[in-house]
């Protein structure tokens, strides 16, 4: 069998991935309370590729799983500029709101929670950003993060 696929089992995979958010979730049922694990990932090839999924399970280590496959098929292809972004740009996800602001090189990231994890897999260097939402959720935070790199217009 190892002749057949070689011997590296274990796949390569050009993303890196990190865990958002980690909660435990609750079911309600005649019995009593059922728990679940919901897992907020985040990957991105640090090249222009980000995404983030969520994963559900009875365990934590299948509930990432499930994260990281959701995400990948999430993916959006952000295109750098140098750096940076092209342009300023503000969107709104649920409650959360954020503004991302190019900057010059050597800027360095200037972002806090969510958005930093996301624009950091992504692998902008240079930015502003700022979260205006009062929701302190990661979850929605990130996919404001995301939705305001969609709303980025292509190079000319």
């Amino acid at each position: 069998m190892a002749e057949k696929y070689g011997n590296n089992f274990k796949q390569q995979d050009e993303f890196k991935d990190k865990v958002l958010d980690l909660r435990r979730v609750t079911r309600v049922v005649a019995g009593g309370k059922r728990f679940r694990f919901r897992a907020t990932v985040v990957i991105g090839d640090g090249q222009g590729r980000v995404g983030v999924g969520i994963g559900k399970s009875i365990d934590v280590p299948a509930a990432i799983a499930k994260g990281r496959a959701a995400a990948k098929k999430a993916l959006i292809t952000v295109e750098l500029h140098k750096r940076s972004i092209a342009h300023e740009v503000e969107a709104k996800f649920s409650a959360a709101k954020i503004r991302l602001k190019p900057a010059s090189a050597g800027h360095g990231m200037r972002a806090g929670g969510a958005a930093r994890v996301v624009l950091a897999l992504a692998g902008i260097k240079d930015v502003t950003a700022k979260t205006l939402g009062r929701t302190p959720n990661k979850l929605t935070n990130a996919l404001a993060a995301i939705k305001a790199l969609e709303m980025l217009a292509p190079k000319k």
